[in-house]
């Protein structure tokens, strides 16, 4: 899909940045890694080549052996200039980790490495991705130079806070994991080609939780993996991405909007006040039909409820359901139904026609591999015109099939309006 090149310098976090070799190769994307000599320091050569593939380089005098191409792409008759050749081939460049003295190098304009030569050679987008010691990022010549290179064009990630590379320090610093440094340059480069642009899009993931008391609560599996790879896969796309999350705990995308929620209320709430603005609604969320009648303050105790506990539930409102009925002329509604066993589709199509969607996407939980946190999914996509089949593949690959099915149903001209 995209040649990244990956620059490496040397910092405790460099180990992230082999577990992004991984995801972006996953995730079908060429990569070459630049590493400065004391990045070799915290993770040898060979571990990112028998990632990625490919040769990894440090010096400007040493000849590369694929010739400034990236893996699967024909190595060039003629030998040119590492640095030329990589700075014209490569779609994006990402540093990561950024350490204080790289940063410094290339807000000066220095080529005196193999990296800060080819971030001076390149006209691509450039990514940074800090990682230092808390005093080294928060150090005024550091923000100065962060401040220069953003006024150049290039995207800064926010570091994370939380504990650093030596016993006991705490502080901003962290490197952000791999997942959010593959999002961030899958966002800069527009992976899916620009074809939501414009589009406002609103998605819930998770799933709700109704307490009981102060501690307890009646819940569900849902992990939230698909609705988050809704977002992403719309995010790169070009659409703008609101995520109304309920108790998701997974890495956050830079450039999505995110609003957390606990409850099926809380839920409902925030979808209430977002929805006349979006475009298209993806309802991945798993949202509780059933809440406690009674929440107590306190914890119970089992010397409350004796040898048995009986719970009254009460129907929550069918948020899906009041949502398409509350929709504006244009707006695409989808909802998705975890199912399981025989009939999932049998229930997949009368929540189609019952609640009036546009889509249904059904999957079968009971699948082994398919169900609650786990990273691959197999879904049917169910409109009132057809029902297509999504054979197993990873979350983000069905996200992707669920988007061309609502960029078809944008352009059908039996869209509700």
């Amino acid at each position: 899909m995209a040649r990244i090149l990956l620059g490496v310098s040397g910092g405790i976090a460099a180990y992230k940045a082999l577990e992004f070799c991984r995801l972006a190769g996953k995730a079908g994307h060429a990569v070459r890694v630049i590493q400065t000599e004391s990045a070799q320091r915290f993770v040898g050569a060979a571990s990112f080549a028998a990632v990625t593939g490919a040769p990894v380089l440090t010096s400007q005098w040493e000849t590369d052996p694929l010739r400034g191409a990236f893996p699967g792409d024909p190595t060039p008759a003629h030998v040119p200039l590492s640095h030329l050749a990589l700075a014209e081939t490569a779609d994006v460049l990402l540093v990561a980790p950024a350490t204080a003295d790289t940063l410094a190098g290339l807000a000066a304009g220095r080529a005196d490495s193999l990296l800060c030569a080819t971030a001076l050679a390149s006209r691509r987008p450039l990514v940074l991705a800090p990682a230092m010691n808390d005093a080294m990022y928060e150090h005024p010549a550091t923000q100065a130079n962060l401040a220069t290179l953003r006024a150049r064009g290039a995207s800064v990630l926010e570091p994370g806070t939380g504990a650093l590379g030596s016993p006991g320090e705490w502080g901003i610093g962290r490197l952000p994991e791999p997942p959010a440094l593959l999002a961030a340059v899958e966002a800069e480069l527009g992976a899916g080609g620009g074809a939501l642009d414009g589009l406002r899009v609103l998605v819930t993931a998770g799933g709700t939780r109704e307490a009981i008391d102060a501690v307890r609560f009646v819940g569900n599996r849902s992990s939230g993996r698909m609705g988050f790879a809704l977002a992403e896969a719309a995010a790169r796309r070009g659409a703008e991405v609101t995520v109304i999350a309920a108790n998701v705990a997974l890495p956050r995308r830079p450039g999505i909007a995110y609003a957390d929620v606990v409850s099926a209320a809380e839920l409902a709430d925030a979808c209430t006040a977002t929805f006349p603005a979006c475009d298209v609604l993806l309802m991945a969320a798993a949202v509780a039909d059933y809440a406690p009648a009674d929440v107590r303050a306190d914890k119970l105790k089992k010397t409350d409820a004796g040898e048995e506990l009986a719970l009254r539930l009460v129907r929550t409102p069918d948020v899906l359901a009041g949502l398409a009925a509350a929709r504006r002329p244009g707006q695409l509604v989808v909802g998705f139904a975890a199912e399981a066993g025989a009939q999932a589709l049998a229930y997949g199509r009368a929540k189609l026609s019952g609640k009036a969607l546009d889509a249904v996407v059904v999957n079968d939980v009971a699948a082994p591999g398919v169900g609650f946190d786990g990273t691959d999914n197999e879904v049917w996509i169910i409109t009132p015109a057809a029902e297509r089949h999504v054979p197993r593949a990873t979350k983000s690959a069905v996200a992707d099939e669920v988007l061309d099915a609502v960029l078809s149903l944008r352009s059908s001209p039996t869209l509700r309006v």
